[in-house]
């Protein structure tokens, strides 16, 4: 039984790394690994996005974990400071900021069931998350219809945030459709709005966060077969990015990198982490990343 189970996992690991190796052939291969830095901290072992805020770089955990955000060390990854907020983490999904407010993400949804989105603002000062003066704003997809479960398949899905000229641009999971569909949410209107869709990309990944910087979005997600991928678009007009196709690159396997959830970029490079990420086949640790500038031949 011992050998059997042991045959089967490796036959496993071939066939996911095959089929790994058969797509990446379409994209530019980048090997993250080479860029890791350290294992997160325990206490962040779930971490599911990443932002820049006044240059010290911040996380969070996903679903199930205390909502509280995380100051680290982007030279160790190491947490310097824990900043506890009065919200809800239902499925914390993603962290921006416009200067003076955090902007939480409680819009994660596997199964398509969620009708109550929410992001929270909250007021950031002198170190200080201001949780008096927190508003929530919610939101809503015109285009769905439909909240029958449908577990890692459905395509409203959401777990990438950005603050841009304003407004919340969201881009969403998209786990049928392999795409992303970028939408845009009034940060001031804290009615129930519907989101404005403005594009739509084939991605054929699911993406997980996303960060911009220097006139470029940052896209990073992976495939069901563990593959993970980094796309970076130009912003060809404000605020509009899927007019041209992107930079495409492989990262690697979840197997080897861990199931990528956050990146955040500033003037020195990119900044990349992954939860821990359990198998089959294979248990990858939380790693946290850095790509410097020029690595990545924009």
């Amino acid at each position: 039984m011992f050998y059997f189970c042991r045959m089967k996992k490796f036959f496993l690991t071939i066939i996911l790394s095959i089929s790994g190796v058969f797509y990446a052939q379409q994209a530019e291969i980048f090997k993250l690994k080479k860029y890791r830095i350290s294992v997160l901290n325990d206490s962040i072992q779930e971490t599911s996005g990443l932002n820049f805020f006044d240059g010290k770089l911040y996380t969070f955990n996903d679903s199930g974990n205390p909502a509280e955000l995380y100051e680290i060390d982007k030279n160790s990854g190491k947490i310097l400071k824990v900043l506890k907020t009065n919200a809800e983490n239902k499925d914390w999904e993603a962290l921006t900021n416009d200067g003076k407010n955090f902007y939480i993400g409680d819009f994660g949804n596997n199964a398509g069931t969620r009708q109550h989105l929410k992001i929270y603002k909250i007021p950031f000062q002198n170190n200080q998350l201001q949780n008096d003066s927190m508003k929530t704003i919610s939101f809503y997809y015109s285009e769905q219809k439909d909240f029958m479960s449908r577990n890692i398949n459905t395509d409203f899905d959401l777990e990438s945030m950005i603050y841009l000229n304003g407004k919340i641009h969201i881009f969403t999971k998209e786990w049928a459709s392999k795409s992303t569909s970028h939408y845009i949410i009034n940060p001031e209107n804290f009615e129930n709005q519907a989101a404005q869709k403005v594009e739509s990309y084939k991605t054929n990944f699911v993406v997980t966060d996303a960060s911009y910087f220097d006139k470029k979005l940052y896209v990073v997600g992976y495939t069901k077969k563990t593959e993970v991928f980094l796309d970076i678009f130009n912003e060809s007009e404000p605020g509009i990015f899927f007019k041209e196709k992107p930079k495409h690159l492989y990262l690697g396997s979840a197997l080897t990198i861990g199931q990528i959830e956050g990146i955040a970029v500033d003037e020195t490079g990119v900044y990349i982490s992954g939860e821990r990420f359990y198998s089959p086949i294979k248990k990858t640790k939380p790693f946290f990343y850095f790509i410097p500038k020029g690595k990545l031949q924009l």
